[in-house]
């Protein structure tokens, strides 16, 4: 499937969740199987020889794809949550939005030290959710291997963020 055609799929919704933001919301994509799966595919496929150990995505719609993505490479899946949804001791990291502050926390014991991670989330603006996720990953003595996004906003900077990772988007948008 084409990105054209994934990309018809994206929705653009103005002013959610906050006036001025124009949100891409992937749900008609997560409807159709066979878009779901070329999403999959792309975001998976750079990294099937990286001898990935896990899967790392945050809440709530980087849950969704980066299980697919673990399910794919055959890999384990991290959650990493929003702040008190986590009942054991847990890293904690807190980013900027482009609206506010929020942060991610993981289990202390949730990644072996040297697991190779890959980080999936549906997209990257600026790249404050990606680097606090990366941020977890790495306290935890993990090694972030790469961080693959469905959709990357390419006029906010996200990838230079996230440097020097490495950093694939199936689809970008200016």
């Amino acid at each position: 499937m084409t990105d054209d055609v994934l990309k018809q799929l994206i929705r653009a919704v103005p002013d959610f969740p906050e006036p001025g933001i124009l949100f891409r919301d992937i749900t008609p994509l997560l409807l159709d199987p066979g878009a779901l799966q070329s999403a999959i595919e792309a975001l998976a496929g750079p990294f099937a020889e990286d001898r990935v150990g896990a899967v790392a995505a945050m809440e709530a719609r980087g849950f969704i794809l980066g299980s697919l993505v673990a399910r794919t490479l055959q890999v384990g899946f991290v959650p990493l949550r929003k702040p008190g949804k986590l009942p054991r001791a847990v890293h904690r990291a807190e980013y900027e939005l482009e609206y506010g502050d929020a942060s991610l926390e993981m289990h202390t014991d949730a990644l072996a030290p040297a697991t190779r991670v890959l980080v999936v989330d549906d997209l990257i603006a600026t790249g404050g959710t990606a680097r606090a996720s990366c941020r977890l990953v790495e306290a935890a003595g993990a090694r972030v291997v790469g961080c693959a996004f469905l959709i990357e906003l390419t006029t906010l900077g996200g990838r230079a963020a996230l440097s020097p990772r490495s950093v694939h988007s199936v689809l970008r948008y200016e």
